[in-house]
């Protein structure tokens, strides 16, 4: 699966994605001089590439919801504590219950002990 991760993202989620053990194809706006890209480009990006956005920001959930789009799939972290290590778990849970939600198109909302999962379009 490949994913592009949004400034509130640590680029140590990313390097996990990337790993052998799980090989996705993630990239991080930062490593593409885009850490200053207006939020409707990065849904833009995130859509051409077939990348699921990995994010905090809800702009990209209401933008999406907006648009009426199918794609691109979104997942949004709304933890208090946005270690990596923390998030990364969370990401494994969502891969291993959710990939079909993200294959067809979905906002995946995770909170302190909650994901949420809002097939598209809205």
């Amino acid at each position: 699966m490949k994913f592009l991760a949004d400034m509130g993202i640590s680029p140590k989620t990313v390097s996990f994605l990337n790993s052998n053990s799980l090989a996705h194809d993630a990239v991080h706006l930062k490593d593409q001089g885009l850490h200053q890209a207006l939020d409707s480009f990065i849904l833009e990006k995130s859509l051409n590439e077939g990348r699921v956005l990995l994010t905090h920001d809800l702009d990209f959930a209401e933008l999406l919801a907006a648009s009426g789009g199918k794609a691109p799939s979104v997942i949004i972290f709304r933890l208090r504590n946005m270690h990596p290590d923390r998030v990364n778990i969370c990401l494994n849970m969502i891969m291993k219950k959710h990939i079909e939600a993200l294959e067809k198109g979905a906002i995946i909302s995770v909170d302190e002990g909650l994901i949420r999962v809002r097939y598209l379009p809205i």
